[in-house]
């Protein structure tokens, strides 16, 4: 009767983001000064009511209290991280709250957001929900080969970020508790703490958008840094095989952009220096078309 209850509202404010818990208690306080404020006329009113109302009444304004400093928790939270101070005749911005970005099981397991944190682009804490690293951890649990290794590259990944990376990798037991699904929640959680979400998942991609939350890619941060090639500039490539026509030669930049060489099939194997003639940008990546020098 009492340890359970107990055990329930610990986990429960151990899960609240604190912007909630915050607004929570800012809620109560006001509901008990309001209530405390009116019992005092209303406690001289002839009994049953002067018994009866002084108490409803702080129970009621606690209940609006806590309801409307919840329901307008990010609203008022925007507020104060917008707000201006004045200096003189002067309106000066206060400084910034700290941001963070979430970590999706995908990113994690790509393993680039490892050495892109330890550039020091990102001057912000990483995120891991709880959620998201059991599925990773259910994933290197998996009885098929690949997904095992893939996952156990993302523990290591997870690791090694926590010991060394430049910016701080947190993990976190905020959850959604009213769904089941991992990307929903992420979703959900991203909108809750107004932050985004850090991503390789095409559909995840899409289903954020959709829901206002912005996305970090890292495919498209890898195609966004991947070196411009301009017509008539040349570098070295070397041929590995034979293109969709039998006289292109296919080659592949550091990046992983691919290059077609005209009248080079026979070139298989040899580092040769070419000539941009175009390049086209598809759904896949950039593609340079170029000829031997």
């Amino acid at each position: 009767m009492t340890t359970k209850p107990l055990r329930w509202i610990r986990k429960r404010i151990h899960q609240l983001p604190v912007q909630q818990l915050v607004a929570i208690i800012i809620g109560l306080i006001m509901g008990l000064i309001i209530g405390a404020l009116l019992a005092i006329p209303l406690a001289y009113l002839p009994d049953p009511l002067g018994n009866i109302l002084p108490s409803a009444c702080t129970v009621l304004f606690v209940w609006l209290g806590i309801s409307i400093m919840v329901m307008r928790a990010n609203d008022i939270g925007a507020l104060l991280s917008r707000r201006q101070f004045w200096s003189g005749s002067e309106i000066k911005p206060s400084p910034k709250s700290e941001r963070m970005i979430l970590l999706d099981s995908s990113v994690i397991i790509d393993g680039r957001i490892e050495d892109i944190a330890q550039t020091g682009f990102m001057q912000v804490p990483l995120v891991v929900p709880r959620f998201v690293l059991n599925e990773v951890q259910y994933i290197a649990d998996s009885s098929d080969d690949m997904r095992r290794v893939r996952g156990r590259r993302g523990l290591d990944v997870l690791n090694r970020m926590r010991k060394n990376s430049v910016v701080p990798v947190r993990i976190t037991d905020m959850d959604i508790e009213d769904v089941q699904e991992v990307d929903d929640k992420l979703v959900l959680l991203a909108r809750q703490l107004r932050c985004p979400v850090m991503t390789n998942d095409y559909n995840l991609n899409r289903v954020a958008e959709i829901q206002g939350v912005q996305v970090l890619n890292v495919n498209e941060l890898a195609n966004a840094v991947k070196v411009i090639y301009l017509p008539g500039e040349s570098f070295q490539v070397d041929i590995i095989q034979e293109g969709k026509d039998p006289s292109q030669g296919v080659g592949y930049l550091e990046d992983g952009t691919m290059v077609v060489v005209q009248n080079a099939s026979h070139l298989q194997g040899k580092t040769i220096d070419v000539e941009v003639t175009r390049i086209i940008q598809t759904a896949a990546g950039r593609m340079i078309f170029a000829k031997p020098e």
